[in-house]
């Protein structure tokens, strides 16, 4: 794209301002601000018409496979997804273009050091998980990393150094989220600087379309043959990934997707349950939890709407490509967004101050046709470092990690 090109897009969408210090810039300056046009999605300028998933609708519980069904039927369920290992149909998604901010860590979180008497990363950790199932099965499993604009030079730099923990370094590939960019309320695109746009990740339901994105990808999903995708985020350090069971039980139920579950610790918890949303499957929010969803009761007199979701999901690339198609829901999130003024001026805002624009997983499983509840136990598989105290902290995480015999 050239300079008259971008002014000609610009001008369409009221966005000549992007150009403003064009002439000011040196070459690479302009050679990247034209990049950045260039991938431009204006489409989510059309502030009216996102609306995301919508909070209306029909909402009932729906049926989870329970931890003493997959017991009884484990030999059947792992001989299935060990076979669909060992072609090569299931691949793994590692979600990581987050930093450790919260935990008070400056580079990419899955660097940060979990362990005590030992150095233990969460992206060691991590791929220590998923060699349970290359040993078991004898055949590595395709691993994409989406990775940020901010933090993917650290992130490889990090597995080459580290010799991808003995992981087959063929059998990983390195993708970066696209980015959207951030508004004010009036629809008009910050500027970070003289040569930068105001962009942010697209939201943990970019992750398919960033991955279908970038052409390396694309063909090692392709050349391997994969149909199966267990897309999973770099917070659980006890996670299963490309779990042969999990895998199997997918398979055996004809449904597209899965979603792995854990009975929640209680009414309140700040967990995204799921329910079924006018036939379809959802995943409701934890603040759109009513008391009256909170009270009801299952055949059992369970808790009907009980298994809250941690972000270990596994989906079928066929049909994730068709829903790619339709018009994908888009949310609007006000933020405090920093940006710079028309006198050049660098602005921290105090306040929220424009939208960014994100897309999200539970929009996807809502868009399919049909999901496997697929519960495991809390204690074996959940363990999110989030905070750097309190629940779901380095410490809770630690403390699992220790019960199911981990050295640290």
């Amino acid at each position: 794209m050239d300079k008259k090109q971008a002014e000609e897009i610009l001008k369409k969408h009221n966005q000549g301002h992007i150009l403003e210090y064009y002439d000011e810039l040196d070459d690479n300056q302009k050679k990247s601000l034209l990049s950045q046009i260039e991938k431009l999605d204006f489409s989510l300028l059309d502030i009216d018409k996102k609306s995301g998933h919508g909070s209306d609708g029909r909402i009932e519980p729906l049926e989870a496979m329970k931890l003493g069904e997959i017991e009884k039927r484990r030999e059947q369920f792992e001989a299935i997804g060990i076979d669909a290992v060992k072609q090569c149909r299931v691949g793994a998604v590692l979600l990581a273009g987050g930093q450790g901010t919260r935990l008070g860590f400056d580079k990419p979180k899955g660097m940060f050091n979990i362990g005590v008497n030992i150095e233990l990363t969460i992206f060691e950790r991590l791929i220590q998980n998923l060699m349970d199932v290359v040993n078991k099965s004898g055949s590595y499993v395709p691993l994409f990393i989406m990775t940020s604009e901010k933090n993917n030079d650290d992130t490889v730099q990090f597995f080459e150094e580290n010799n991808y923990f003995g992981y087959d370094k063929d059998f990983v590939t390195f993708f970066i989220q696209d980015m959207a960019p951030s508004v004010d309320y009036t629809g008009k695109i910050y500027m970070e600087d003289k040569d930068r746009i105001s962009l942010s990740p697209n939201g943990n339901g970019g992750w398919f379309s960033s991955l279908m994105n970038n052409k390396q990808a694309v063909k090692k999903i392709e050349e391997f043959g994969v149909e199966w995708l267990n897309v999973f985020s770099v917070d659980n350090v006890l996670q299963r990934i490309a779990d042969p069971v999990f895998v199997g039980a997918v398979i055996d139920s004809g449904c597209v997707s899965g979603a792995k579950v854990v009975k929640k610790a209680s009414p309140d918890e700040k967990v995204g349950v799921m329910c079924k949303k006018d036939g379809h499957p959802y995943i409701i929010e934890y603040y759109e939890f009513t008391d009256e969803l909170k009270e009801a009761r299952d055949a059992d007199g369970e808790p009907a709407y009980n298994y809250g979701v941690i972000l270990n999901y596994i989906f079928r690339i066929k049909e994730l490509k068709c829903i790619m198609d339709v018009d994908f829901p888009v949310h609007v999130v006000e933020k405090k967004i920093p940006y710079m003024n028309e006198n050049g001026e660098h602005i921290q805002p105090e306040e929220p101050n424009g939208y960014k624009f994100e897309g999200l997983i539970l929009d996807m499983i809502m868009l399919l046709k049909d999901c496997l509840v697929f519960e495991v136990e809390r204690e074996k598989e959940f363990a999110p470092v989030k905070n750097k105290e309190g629940v779901d902290s380095i410490d809770t995480a630690r403390e699992l990690l220790r019960k199911n015999g981990v050295s640290i």
